[in-house]
């Protein structure tokens, strides 16, 4: 029995739920929200109230009962306040801009590099070396940070790159530290 898909998921008055055949659409005040049912699953809709029912009771369904609740759930939560990921361009003259709805990064490489807006992404910078990337969808928003934190993936000796905000790394010591001990 899943623990998860089981749980009923309560959403206020402003979050709006309709079922079109298998098409689910979640409505709020920060955005719309769009999913596709499986077959095996069947959505009951009360007032304020959302439980998901399984119509086979095989691995697979199971399985996906336990996800479609949290995907479900976490649109809720996205279309009342949109999730985000706040993204720090750490190092000496590094820094970020918006030239229109995209990102320009200066982060050390010969030429700037442009990460293209991506739909249902909203993008804010903080300062000149601050991304704040929000959304209603909590996978794509942390998909989207992932991507721009691989542009320049944080130096293990000197800490300079993107990083996630409140990410704590290691930094290895060098040759110079290892030179002192012997």
């Amino acid at each position: 029995m899943s623990k998860i898909g089981e749980k009923i998921i309560e959403f206020p008055q402003e979050v709006q739920i309709d079922q079109t055949g298998e098409l689910l659409h979640v409505r709020g005040k920060a955005g719309e929200f769009r999913l596709k049912l499986p077959k095996e699953l069947q959505l009951e809709l009360d007032q304020s109230k959302v439980k998901i029912k399984r119509l086979r009771d095989d691995k697979k369904t199971r399985a996906l009962h336990g996800l479609y609740r949290s995907l479900i759930a976490n649109a809720v939560s996205g279309v009342q306040k949109p999730w985000e990921k706040r993204l720090e361009v750490v190092g000496t003259g590094y820094n970020v801009r918006l030239q229109g709805e995209d990102l320009v990064f200066k982060i050390g490489y010969s030429h700037p590099v442009t990460f293209k807006k991506v739909p249902g992404i909203l993008f804010q910078i903080e300062g000149n070396n601050r991304v704040v990337v929000s959304g209603t969808d909590r996978q794509l928003v942390g998909q989207v940070a992932y991507q721009i934190k691989k542009i320049r993936k944080p130096d293990v000796y000197k800490g300079k790159g993107v990083k996630y905000e409140g990410e704590v790394l290691r930094i290895k010591p060098g040759k110079k530290a290892k030179a002192q001990e012997a």
